[in-house]
């Protein structure tokens, strides 16, 4: 289960999920199961001798290759999830969390289910008693999320909703709406009624048309601090006398759109109403 500071054991129990960690580029997401055996082109581990270990130290296999077990964090669940569709990435879920002002008790739909990847991480900001209403039009998707999202332990703070967010949204006086579909311009409506006054309004779209034609709906609807931005990564090849860019970079994912609900005064009295 993913867990924070003091809430997960230091040791390996049975039913818990390790990161085994053999360099930067291959790690594996393993869960602890007695009687198992996880076989890797380095040797096999017997899932047994995981029990009762701490986590930092190390382990050796069969053929006396040592990986090293690490707690998972947030990301290896996102990046390591069961997938049939395209994930958002780390760096663009980053941003969405920060600017969508979420953390514990925030009530959050979200459109695009997917295979869970954003879903987790909200689920994971939300806890301990907020909730996230995930609407996904695909039932072969919903049942991967539910999958990735028991295995990282948080599907208690996630209701899946096989539905059709452009047809309404069921709930109200919501703290954010995060959008990961085809067609975000068509909730815009919806969502202007669902959230709460200051609440925000994110987009996650991999083509700019998509982008203006959101922008579009937003100005239309009265939404303000509308901003779109686009998040590159680049890492860094660190080595004494050759330290560079990496050739390969995280570039261009899909462009980010912001926007917070306002009140606006009625025509007759003045007085503040929902758009």
């Amino acid at each position: 289960m993913l867990g924070g500071p003091g809430l997960q054991s230091q040791k390996v129990m049975e039913g818990e999920y390790v990161l085994l960690y053999l360099d930067q580029r291959r790690t594996y997401l393993v869960k602890v199961e007695a009687g198992k055996t996880f076989h890797t082109h380095k040797g096999f581990i017997k899932l047994d001798d995981l029990i009762g270990k701490e986590y930092g130290s190390k382990i050796a296999s069969s053929l006396g290759v040592q990986f090293a077990i690490l707690k998972p964090l947030l990301r290896d669940y996102i990046m390591k999830s069961t997938r049939r569709t395209q994930i958002i990435y780390p760096k663009d879920i980053a941003l969405i969390i920060i600017f969508s002002g979420i953390g514990p008790g925030s009530r959050v739909v979200e459109a695009g289910t997917g295979t869970g990847a954003l879903t987790t991480a909200l689920a994971h900001y939300v806890r301990p008693n907020g909730r996230v209403y995930s609407y996904e039009v695909r039932g072969e998707f919903l049942e991967t999320a539910e999958k990735n999202l028991k295995r990282a332990g948080l599907i208690e703070y996630v209701e899946l909703k096989n539905k059709d967010i452009t047809a309404g949204i069921d709930e109200i006086n919501l703290d954010a709406v995060i959008l990961d579909m085809a067609t975000p311009w068509l909730v815009v409506p919806h969502a202007c009624k669902a959230l709460k006054p200051c609440g925000t309004f994110i987009s996650f779209s991999p083509t700019i048309d998509q982008t203006v034609k959101t922008v579009e709906a937003l100005e239309e609807k009265g939404f303000i601090n509308i901003e779109t931005v686009e998040c590159l990564l680049r890492g860094m090849q660190i080595e004494r006398g050759k330290t560079r860019p990496q050739t390969l970079m995280t570039a261009h994912t899909g462009y980010i759109t912001f926007a917070r609900k306002v009140l606006e005064p009625t025509a007759e009295n003045g007085s503040q109403e929902g758009l």
